[in-house]
Formats: structure tokens, C-alpha cells, sequence
């Protein structure tokens, strides 16, 4: 008997898409990703595009929110520079970044590596970390921070207790500023978070290596650490600078929105929001909002030209 075996079935003839048909459905697949993108292109357009532009055009005129705007041309940047309270202004940010960002980053990366160790509890203490960070900003601890730094609270009484007597931060002149400084390093979380999750994709070899070759904790740090975690190191850079530029509401409430005393706490956004609203002088305050853009973004610029100096990225290394 001969077996004879059957063969396959033909397979189905698949025929090359037409190029009209083709581009009918890539139209179609683009008009749902517009659709979807529409609730965030629209909130882009009109809440950010929009009211920037609006803002260009201002810095060039004499608007007071009740006439039509005026076209000034540059005089309200020539006024601006010779404005005494727009320098003390600039200076009074100047202070605060370059003091509180460095001192808020040392702090959220020293504690960032107590929590790198394994400990019992460490969910725990990492929770309370965080929390001055989601809280910080608020209003409510604005109010909190006023009354601790007061004459005769409880930061005025240990002071004196400890031999030291400067009064109330919040009324002198002189230390209103180091108050705002001590509020933005407490909400070291954020930066303590980041630092944390660069701290752990450190490879222990390094480390272990290290420790063979006699290098001490010290050592170890400046050598295998901060380069492994210099490119974490610079996005905090980046994020906090650009955060203390934008400084406002602490400095509004602490001093009892008047960013006094003596204009001590009189921080480039709180000046503009007095030019603006207060005095109504908004294309004087649009002006000033993008000074504080272009200084941003000289910084940013600066930032990102100097960290082929210091930063360290995996894939240099290859």
C-alpha cells in the first residue's frame, strides 16, 4: 500500500497595502493622537503659550490692567536697572540662592546616605524625611515658621538660653532672610529622595574593591561616590536652583506680606507681585518676570556648560 501525502493548503495571498489606503489610515491614527493630546494642547495654548506672549508684548508698554496698552518700547527695562528697589531685589535672591540651595543639598545628601545603610525602620524615617517637602510650601507653615521665628517664641528662647541674643528673626533685618533659608533647607525631602535612588545603583564591587585596597570611608566617598552619582547630583543642581529663583510664597507670608522689614525679605518675585498687582504697573511687572526668565536661563545654560567638568555619565565610560 502506498501512503500518499497531502499537501498543505495553500497559504492566504497577502497583498501590499494600497499608498492610498495606507495614508487614509496613518490620517486616521494621527487624528486620534491629536484627540488625545487636545485636553493638554489646549491647556498648553491657553494657559501657557498664551499668557507668555501676552507678557512679551506688555514688557514693551505702559499697562496698568484699567487703560490699553501703550507702546513704550524699552523704557520699562531702563527704568527697571535704575530702580534701588530692583537691585536690593536681585540681591536679596542672589543671598538666598546661593546660601540655601547648597546648604539644603548638603543636608539632603547627608542624610540621603544615613538612609542608603540598612536599618530597621527605614521605611519609617524615610516617610518623615519626605514630609516637611509636601507640606513645606503651604501657606499654613508659613504662618507656623512667623510664629517660631517671633520675638520671645520658642527659637528666640532657646537662643537666649544658649547665651546667644538676637531677638526675633522675623523683625530683624538682619536675620529675617536666614529664616526663609532655614524653611527651604527643612523641606530637603524631594533632593533626599533623588539622591537616595542614585545611591543605590552604586555597585557595591566598588566599594568592596575599595576597602581591599585600604581606601577609608572618606576615600571611598570622594572617589567612588559622587562620581557615581554626579549625574544625580547635577539634575538637583539644576531643580533646586531654578526653585530658589522662584521663591515667593514663604518669604509673602513670613514677612507679613509686606517682605520687609526694611525690604530684607524682598525676594525678585515678591517685587514684582507688588509692581504688578499692588501698584498695577503690570507691563513694568511683565518686564521683570522675563528679566527673571533670561536669568534662569543664563544659569541653567551655565549649569549645563559646566558639568562636562564634574559630571560623570555611564556612557563616557565606554
Amino acid at each position: 500500500m502506498t501512503l500518499v501525502k497531502d499537501s498543505p493548503p495553500d497559504a492566504p495571498e497577502i497583498r501590499p497595502e494600497a499608498p492610498a489606503a495606507k495614508r487614509r489610515r496613518g490620517r486616521r491614527e494621527n487624528l486620534a493622537g491629536y484627540l488625545f493630546m487636545s485636553p493638554w494642547i489646549a491647556g498648553f495654548l491657553l494657559l501657557t503659550a498664551g499668557p507668555m506672549a501676552a507678557s512679551l508684548y506688555f514688557a514693551f508698554t505702559d499697562y496698568n490692567l484699567f487703560n490699553s496698552p501703550k507702546w513704550i518700547g524699552f523704557d520699562n527695562f531702563t527704568t527697571m536697572f535704575h530702580d534701588p528697589r530692583w537691585q536690593k531685589s536681585v540681591e536679596v535672591t542672589a543671598k538666598y540662592v546661593i546660601i540655601g540651595t547648597p546648604l539644603k543639598l548638603l543636608l539632603a545628601l547627608g542624610v540621603a546616605l544615613l538612609l542608603a545603610q540598612s536599618r530597621r525602620g527605614q521605611a519609617f524615617y524615610r516617610a518623615a524625611f519626605y514630609a516637611p517637602s509636601l507640606i513645606g510650601a503651604s501657606v499654613s507653615v508659613g504662618f507656623v515658621w512667623r510664629a517660631l521665628f517671633s520675638d520671645d517664641a520658642i527659637v528666640d528662647r532657646t537662643q537666649s538660653f544658649l547665651g546667644v541674643h538676637t531677638g526675633g528673626w522675623v523683625g530683624d533685618p538682619n536675620w529675617v532672610l536666614y529664616s526663609l533659608v532655614a524653611l527651604t533647607v527643612w523641606q530637603f525631602g524631594a533632593p533626599m529622595v533623588i539622591f537616595l535612588a542614585g545611591l543605590k545603583q552604586v555597585p557595591r564591587e566598588l566599594y568592596e574593591a575599595a576597602e581591599v585596597d585600604g581606601a577609608g570611608p572618606l576615600r571611598r566617598f570622594w572617589n567612588i561616590t559622587l562620581p557615581m552619582i554626579s549625574p544625580v547630583l547635577f539634575f538637583n543642581v539644576l531643580l533646586e536652583t531654578i526653585h530658589s529663583f522662584q521663591i515667593f510664597g514663604s518669604a509673602y507670608v513670613v514677612s507679613n506680606a509686606s517682605c520687609g522689614p526694611a525690604d530684607a525679605t524682598l525676594v525678585y518675585t515678591c517685587y514684582l507681585y507688588q509692581k504688578g498687582f499692588k501698584e498695577s504697573q503690570m507691563g513694568f511687572a511683565s518686564a521683570m518676570a522675563w528679566m527673571l526668565l533670561l536669568a534662569v536661563a543664563l544659569v541653567t545654560a551655565v549649569l549645563f556648560w559646566s558639568q562636562k567638568r564634574w559630571v560623570h555619565y555611564e556612557e563616557d565610560a565606554r
